[in-house]
């Protein structure tokens, strides 16, 4: 039972606490015995605040005796990626450059999870800086795969995706400036969604500072659709101390969860016209679409064709983090990571000139979007180009083509931080090795409703909650 308990829904859970017939502190206890039973074997967090969690949980419990009014969240034991600063708990950035930074200030999505009412299990594992598609850095070992320890959970939120799929907590934040939640929900086999670019704040403490943002966006990691609708309704909403969020109030997402899909227009592309894939993650994705067929109609074939994105995405994304972080570069240079320095290496000698060319690039990469995306309501893929691989092994080459190593297994993903567009993960079969594999499902810019309407309406035609890794 209780097993089954830390698999139920966060809404469900959350339902239940509101009953009574769930404690608090009896769903927090239950996820850090397992996160001390199970986590040695995944090292999906960095930091676990055992003390801190049970206090809140304590709290909680006794709101719910006195019969205050609850938040949305409230009792659900949460983990939060180490990107995020939390007050008076380390939060690292998966460097050892910050391993005993202790901040004094809550970013704005941690103000917000606590505020709803969770419970903070700990700080989940991450590639330094969020710079690699993989979780590995120099804090400790790999983040590994709950269904396959050997292989990789993703990056850079793998270790939520970890947690999450392995039933270590009800909810998780993730980060994504490149697929960063959609890679490791796709290959840990949970749901994540990336929202439209500003739709959640990215203020991060009094001591973050602002450069451009691109292309990064947070949101939730659940196990089911509804789970990150609820999270995503807390995260999203405009804050004047991240002046790019969008102002327009939100959505209701968790009753989009409930929206009928009939009369969506719908297209698929097997590899956005210039990707390298495998073969067994084209014929699980493309059978998918069968549920798709079967509720909106046939669903198109898309005749969207890139160019490689990588270039223009690679100049950016490393001018930024540069921008942002190349005092570690200066200053820290033996304490990064191999992929960190390489890195911050690109950024400082970017110019001006081809800066700008990357950004005219992009346009062009926007416009065939949005051309795509006004003779359709959403676009499918597959979220990745492999299932999950061994541990520090990056692959080289997809299907007989080379690829590179940083980027070239998550072709679907990157290029859709370049358009800013809402994009989520579902989990839609497994590999022959018993590996999951993930839908892409890219939406309208602002239309994170329909990317989640046509999440549910999927998970409802194959539920996937019941299934659940060997490290469980």
């Amino acid at each position: 039972m209780t097993q089954d308990l830390a698999f139920t829904s966060a809404v469900d859970q959350r339902n239940a606490i509101a009953k009574k017939e769930v404690s608090p502190v009896e769903l927090t206890k239950l996820y850090l015995d397992r996160i001390e039973q199970l986590d040695p074997h995944l090292n999906s967090f960095i930091t676990v605040t055992k003390t801190e969690a049970l206090e809140t949980a304590q709290k909680a419990e006794d709101s719910i005796m006195k019969g205050e009014p609850l938040g949305p969240l409230h009792g659900l034991p949460t983990a939060i990626k180490d990107s995020e600063n939390t007050r008076g708990v380390p939060s690292t950035q998966g460097s050892l450059v910050f391993k005993d930074f202790v901040p004094t200030e809550d970013s704005v999505i941690v103000e917000r999870i606590k505020k709803a009412g969770a419970i903070i299990l700990g700080k989940t594992n991450m590639p330094e800086n969020g710079d690699l598609g993989t979780t590995e850095n120099r804090l400790g070992d790999h983040c590994r795969n709950p269904w396959n320890t050997d292989r990789t959970a993703g990056g850079s939120s793998g270790g939520s995706a970890s947690a999450v799929a392995a039933g270590l907590c009800s909810l998780a934040s993730g980060g994504d400036g490149g697929g960063s939640i959609r890679i490791p929900a796709s290959f840990c086999g949970t749901y994540g969604i990336k929202p439209t670019l500003g739709r959640i704040p990215l203020y991060n403490g009094s001591k973050s500072p602002i450069t451009a943002n691109h292309f990064t966006q947070l949101g939730p990691i659940s196990r089911t659709v509804a789970d990150s609708a609820l999270m995503l309704q807390v995260l999203a909403g405009y804050d004047s101390r991240s002046p790019a969020t969008i102002r327009q109030e939100p959505d209701d997402y968790l009753a989009a969860t409930q929206k009928n899909i009939k009369g969506l227009k719908l297209a698929w592309s097997s590899d956005y016209g210039y990707a390298a894939v495998d073969p067994e993650v084209v014929s699980v994705c493309h059978s998918a679409l069968s549920v798709f067929n079967d509720i909106v109609g046939a669903v198109a074939e898309s005749d969207l064709e890139l160019t490689d994105p990588f270039e223009p995405f690679w100049t950016l994304y490393t001018t930024v983090s540069y921008a942002r972080s190349g005092r570690m570069l200066e200053d820290h240079a033996n304490d990064l990571t191999w992929y960190g320095r390489e890195v911050l290496e690109n950024g400082a000698k970017v110019t001006g000139a081809e800066y700008a060319k990357a950004l005219g690039k992009v346009d062009v990469i926007k416009s065939l979007f949005a051309n795509q995306l006004e003779q359709y309501d959403l676009l499918l893929s597959p979220t990745m180009a492999l299932p999950a691989f061994d541990v520090g092994q990056h692959p080289k080459e997809i299907n007989g083509q080379a690829v590179h190593p940083f980027w070239g297994f998550l072709p679907f993903t990157f290029p859709i931080n370049m358009i800013g567009y809402p994009a989520a993960s579902i989990p839609c079969g497994f590999s022959s090795e018993g590996l999951p594999i993930g839908l892409h499902i890219v939406g309208k810019p602002g239309r994170e409703d329909t990317v989640l309407a046509a999440s549910a309406a999927f998970e409802r035609a194959r539920p996937w909650i019941q299934e659940r890794p060997p490290i469980s």
